[in-house]
């Protein structure tokens, strides 16, 4: 008791709750250092998973200091250099895409004159223009594409307008009113291919027009030089293709040496290629499709044009697939395609674009 009076008195008054607060501070002082020096307790081995928010539990994104630089291979170089494909077609319905500024560059040897390429984020013509298609659908597969587009106006808008989306087109570069025809077949749903006019079987008899033609007596520098003329004809295309009338580049798609830096230069520009010889394997470099059945050749009625077409329809639901050509748009064939189209239904096919048909390179496929 006389230890608490002392204290009591010892606090009493002003000076006396100084003597307190001070006290108290000190003693608060001395239990902060006390617990630094202890550090926090322990927590669960797995506390730092535990605690973080969605977002720190995502992978991390780089930073610019990760940005890849421009040298890069784009998105279609990337995937044929693996087991990828690259982003061949388009599965949303609807008209065909306009021309794309990106998906354009100048011609070395003509800045005026412009060729298609891959855009600076990866989009490849052959999937930017081509039509759709759902890749979903289970059933064989049918195409068939239409030559000869753009030398006579008339055949050319029945066959843009009277036929389905479905149908390829594939345009001559020496066609008039080109603008026009293009424009009516992305309208109407056609995804278009451009024809180059390479040496065939039997030249000089079949003349492809040897000034502008891909010739195998050229050197392979000045072929690529006709081929960017051709090319630049047009836009908004898919691909190309040998068929050039009756005439299918033969001689010139069977020497290597002089066919390959055409078809690398093919898929550089994100383009597909379909072969006009029929039964032909899978190219290399580029994605391509070698047709199956020619439906116009001579001789030609309504009764043998329905007899290949029957033929086109049976290798279809043998293989899974198959392409038919027509070499010129006259009206006897027109007519007959677009009823051999309304049954195909009933049949268990679908009819695709050439973009929904082509094959992955030969040598891609033998490094799988």
């Amino acid at each position: 008791m006389p230890a608490a009076r002392r204290l009591g008195a010892a606090l009493a008054g002003w000076p006396g709750l100084r003597r307190f607060w001070i006290g108290l501070l000190a003693v608060l002082a001395i239990g902060a250092g006390v617990l630094q020096a202890l550090g926090p307790p322990p927590g669960p081995a797995n506390s730092a998973t535990a605690q973080r928010t969605p977002a720190e539990s995502l992978p991390s994104q780089p930073g610019p200091s990760a940005a890849k630089p421009s040298s890069q291979p784009t998105q279609l170089q990337a995937a044929q250099q693996t087991s990828r494909p690259p982003p061949v077609g388009r599965t949303t319905p609807g008209p065909v895409a306009d021309p794309d500024p990106s998906l354009l560059e100048a011609d070395p040897g003509d800045p005026n004159r412009k060729l298609p390429r891959v855009s600076a984020d990866g989009r490849a013509p052959m999937a930017a223009y081509a039509a759709g298609f759902d890749p979903t659908s289970v059933r064989p597969r049918v195409g068939m594409l239409i030559a000869g587009i753009g030398m006579s106006e008339t055949d050319s808008l029945a066959a843009i307008k009277t036929l389905p989306g479905g149908v390829t087109l594939a345009l001559s570069p020496y066609g008039g009113n080109l603008e026009h025809l293009l424009a009516a077949a992305r309208l109407n749903e056609h995804e278009y291919l451009v024809s180059v006019p390479m040496e065939p079987n039997g030249y000089p008899v079949n003349d492809p027009d040897d000034r502008r033609a891909l010739m195998t007596s050229l050197p392979s520098s000045e072929n690529l030089t006709r081929l960017n003329w051709v090319l630049s004809r047009l836009t908004g295309y898919v691909g190309v293709t040998d068929a050039f009338g009756q005439m299918h580049g033969d001689r010139l798609a069977g020497v290597p040496d002089q066919f390959s830096p055409v078809l690398e230069d093919v898929a550089h520009r994100g383009l597909l290629f379909v072969d006009a010889r029929p039964g032909q394997p899978a190219l290399p470099y580029a994605w391509s499709r070698s047709v199956d059945v020619v439906i116009d050749t001579d001789p030609m009625d309504a009764r043998l044009l329905d007899q290949r077409l029957n033929q086109l329809t049976q290798s279809a639901l043998d293989k899974g697939s198959a392409l038919g050509l027509v070499q010129v748009p006259r009206p006897v064939t027109l007519a007959r395609i677009a009823a051999w189209t309304t049954t195909l239904a009933a049949k268990g096919l679908a009819l695709a674009p050439v973009s929904a048909l082509v094959l992955r390179p030969a040598k891609q496929e033998a490094e799988k």
